[in-house]
């Protein structure tokens, strides 16, 4: 029988869990199987910038945490699985699927966003959306397009004007 401090230890590393699940508006998992040292320190390093963090944990534990919070990731909890926490929602997840994409070791198997499950599709779909940056600068090109227009007719509006005196 498992010894008080095993169950203890046990006990503290699910409540670590569910609580980085509760904090994070993003949540990755992915299987990390195949990927060297070096690669998946180099992610961790890319996820700090954005106030993301990879862990490690047994699927047991991450089971009965995600069973706590009426989370069912059951079918994607198989083989060696690495948890992406991310404090913001778009950026981890662009990470982790633009760091998929040139590295076809790295497997994104489920995600949790805002509290709801979110299957690869979904996830695809976020990592596609255009950066803050990116989004305001294409909210300031569609607003200049208007002043331009309006500063294009008020010219001609004036040179009409002006042939009228």
């Amino acid at each position: 029988m498992a010894s008080e401090k095993i169950i203890s230890q046990k006990k503290a590393i699910v409540d670590e869990i569910i609580g980085n699940l509760k904090n994070s508006e993003s949540v990755i998992i992915f299987q990390y199987q195949g990927l060297t040292v070096a690669d998946l320190s180099e992610l961790r390093r890319e996820l700090k910038k954005v106030e993301a963090d990879v862990k490690i944990y047994k699927n047991t534990l991450l089971k009965r945490a995600t069973d706590e919070l009426k989370i069912d990731l059951g079918a994607f909890l198989e083989g060696p699985n690495a948890i992406c926490f991310g404090k913001t929602l778009l950026e981890p997840i662009k990470i982790i699927s633009d760091y998929a994409k040139s590295h076809d070791k790295l497997d994104i198997r489920v995600g949790i966003i805002s509290g709801d499950v979110a299957d690869l599709a979904t996830i695809k779909e976020y990592a596609e959306i255009p950066s803050r940056e990116g989004l305001l600068t294409m909210l300031a090109g569609g607003m200049m397009q208007y002043v331009k227009d309006l500063a294009i007719s008020l010219n001609l509006y004036s040179e009409k004007m002006e042939g009228k005196e």
